[in-house]
């Protein structure tokens, strides 16, 4: 259920003061609309210290800002900091506050039950927006350490992109203690999230225990290096990405299939992001064992049958690759001529 504010943009917003946190936060915001020619957009605000200051330097910067707030409902009284975040939203100068309540559930633990349903509210309630995220450089350097951690390559330790729409971080390079700051100069005490203090999560004990013992260790400038490094990958990634649209083009065969030998000649790295591009267009999500098995059948070929990467429609089929003829093809098979026969 969502709450309403007046649709009109305030006439008068009020003034940030000149202090050197509030604007560095704005110079972030100036810099990411700029970049992006965006003038309209939809801010998450929790009430945090960081999405406050994002909504603020927004205001500030942009000519329309409509902020979303989301109450996910999951501790006592969490209406009364919806409705306050909301308020300091409307003292800001946005267009229109909404708050919106979920029901945080699903698998994968609390954490990415919370994410998937704020996520959610954000998109459905964005009116063809971008959504502006509070997320700062100690987000990003934690993000890293979390990737490298799971060991799951390239995607996942390049961290967040500054815009991935609908999804704007303006605030990638500035620290946490600066939207803290910059709460402190406009005056606002920013609502403090248990969740954050709770070590039960992987994330909170990488911001309160590893990341300040790689500090220490280290000599300090860790969570820059790591945001540093995020962004470097991420060019890097672009440039692999391209040059994989360039070769699955080359090697598509009659719409749906992809040639073999045009695949094996491109190195490993591109190869493997034209196949994973194509399995998602054929709505599978592989892993990477599912995406190296079906790697095989292009660079290891030796007659080995199909590679399941997802569930059929009806119980008991397979999404699966095939290699025929020289060529991968996708298909829904049920189990026994899943695993009877490879290339023919």
């Amino acid at each position: 259920m969502a709450s309403r504010s007046s649709a009109s943009p305030s006439p008068d917003r009020p003034l940030l003061p000149e202090t050197a946190a509030i604007h560095e936060v704005r110079l972030a915001v100036r810099a990411w609309l700029n970049a992006h020619s965006v003038r309209e957009v939809t801010v998450a605000l929790s009430g945090g210290a960081d999405s406050a200051a994002l909504t603020a330097a927004a205001v500030a910067e942009a000519e329309f800002v409509h902020a979303v707030v989301v109450d996910h409902r999951l501790q006592s009284g969490s209406e009364v900091v919806a409705a306050r975040a909301a308020e300091f939203a409307r003292a800001r100068g946005c267009a229109t506050a909404v708050v919106v309540g979920v029901d945080v559930t699903g698998g994968g633990g609390l954490e990415a039950a919370a994410r998937a349903a704020r996520y959610r509210a954000l998109d459905e309630h964005r009116d063809d927006r971008p959504v502006l995220l509070g997320h700062t450089l100690d987000d990003q350097a934690e993000t890293v350490l979390l990737g490298l951690g799971r060991g799951s390559g390239l995607r996942s330790i390049r961290g967040m992109a500054s815009f991935e729409s609908p999804w704007g971080r303006p605030l990638l390079g500035v620290r946490r203690v600066t939207t803290r700051l910059a709460c402190d100069e406009l005056g606002y005490h920013p609502y403090e999230d248990p969740h954050n203090a709770d070590d039960r999560f992987t994330r909170v004990r990488l911001r309160r225990e590893a990341l300040p013992l790689l500090e220490d260790v280290l000599g300090g400038g860790v969570a820059e290096a790591l945001a540093r490094t995020a962004g470097q990958l991420q060019e890097d990634g672009r440039a692999l990405d391209r040059w994989a649209d360039e070769l699955r083009a080359a090697a598509s065969r009659d719409g749906d299939l992809l040639d073999a030998d045009v695949l094996a000649q491109a190195p490993a790295a591109v190869r493997r992001r034209a196949v994973r591009a194509w399995l998602i267009d054929h709505t599978a999500s592989p892993n990477e064992t599912m995406l190296r098995a079906v790697d095989d059948l292009v660079a290891a070929w030796r007659g080995q049958g199909p590679v399941a990467v997802g569930r059929g429609p009806e119980s008991g089929t397979r999404l699966v690759v095939s290699r025929r003829r020289g060529r991968l093809a996708v298909e829904y098979v049920d189990p026994p001529k899943a695993w009877a026969t490879g290339e023919r």
